[in-house]
């Protein structure tokens, strides 16, 4: 987050993790419908339908998180104890390690291969679980290579976590990205599963800090007050503003669409183009895990940003050096001009 903070931006930004911000005033709200302060207790009720309704559960399996960060960090909390074991898919999303780890978890690995195009693969989780595992976490869609992981695969983690008592934790950000035929949440698929989600990365909504947990009620409810401990009172127009917000999220999302899927069509002929790159093809998804065939990535990284005022996220943020991920759906033009750019970099290293 630090390097998301200080070192993210360019002129040619391919360093982003979701889409472009999505503008208020196309969300057509007038200020009588905004309030500085309302009745939010343990979820303000609207909002708390709104979500529900999205994720087609009961209200009482839902807890208001600011942004899916809190709420994984929430979830993780309240399903563990210090010295749980935890077993987490590599490559991941830094910040969900970091939550184990900094909750005294015992993180265990097992791995997404690039050669299986990051499948999610069952076999493996069970080679890599043991009696003592108390949380399976995964991403669907996958962070950093957009994969997606089917029910069907999602319900095997699930019986493998029911044959030890544990739970499957699955952060589903990046699930909205499936344009069509969009996969319904994973809670649906067992009492072990507990999903995360956000109206960020998908929306351009990261501002208004909408994240959510859902979980079984009486799970929820220990959620709700370990969280009175971070933020127990939310920040009222921002809840307001996600409800107008999800009352118009397919809307939202068409936009966004458009974008991406451009954005992914030039990358596809990028990746064509270029032997000294590769990655899986995804239909998916805002991101993309590029691996660099030779030479070093931050050096190849620094050259791009110094010499070519463009941006992508080094690849040891999840634990794979030689890799680096770029982002889509912010402006078509500007993903272009980027690509272009790092093409003139990696002529220099089809030498090497």
């Amino acid at each position: 987050m630090h390097w998301a903070k200080t070192r993210q931006r360019g002129k040619y930004t391919l360093a982003t993790s979701g889409v472009g911000g999505f503008p208020l005033r196309e969300l057509a709200v007038t200020i009588d419908q905004i309030e500085i302060n309302g009745d939010s207790t343990y979820g303000y009720a609207p909002l708390q339908r709104a979500l529900a309704a999205k994720c087609a559960v009961d209200p009482d399996s839902i807890v208001a998180a600011p942004g899916a960060s809190m709420a994984n960090h929430l979830a993780i909390a309240a399903l563990i104890e210090p010295g749980d074991e935890v077993l987490i898919e590599r490559p991941m999303y830094e910040l969900l390690v970091s939550a184990a780890l900094y909750l005294s978890a015992d993180v265990k690995r097992f791995p997404r291969t690039e050669e299986s195009g990051y499948a999610l693969d069952p076999a493996v989780v069970r080679q890599a679980m043991s009696p003592r595992t108390k949380l399976i976490v995964v991403t669907n869609l996958h962070n950093p290579s957009s994969a997606l992981a089917s029910d069907d695969v999602l319900r095997e983690i699930g019986d493998l976590a029911r044959s030890v008592g544990a739970r499957v934790l699955v952060d589903e950000v990046y699930l909205d990205a499936v344009y069509e035929n969009t996969p319904r949440t994973s809670y649906h698929l067992g009492r072990e599963f507990v999903v995360t989600n956000s109206l960020t990365k998908v929306y351009g909504l990261s501002g208004l800090r909408c994240g959510w947990i859902v979980a079984e009620p009486d799970l929820a409810r220990q959620m709700w007050r370990l969280n009175d401990l971070f933020g127990s009172i939310p920040a009222h127009p921002a809840e307001r503003l996600s409800v107008i917000a999800l009352e118009n999220l397919d809307r939202i999302r068409e936009r966004a669409r458009r974008i991406v899927e451009a954005d992914r069509a030039l990358l596809n002929t990028f990746l064509d183009s270029h032997d000294q790159i590769a990655a899986p093809r995804t239909r998916w998804g805002t991101t993309s895990f590029v691996r660099l065939k030779r030479g070093g990535v931050d050096e190849f990284l620094e050259r791009l940003r110094n010499e070519y005022e463009t941006t992508a996220v080094p690849g040891r943020f999840f634990e794979m050096p030689d890799h680096f991920r770029i982002g889509m759906g912010v402006n078509t033009e500007m993903f272009a001009e980027g690509l272009r750019r790092m093409g003139e970099l990696l002529k220099d290293y089809s030498t090497r």
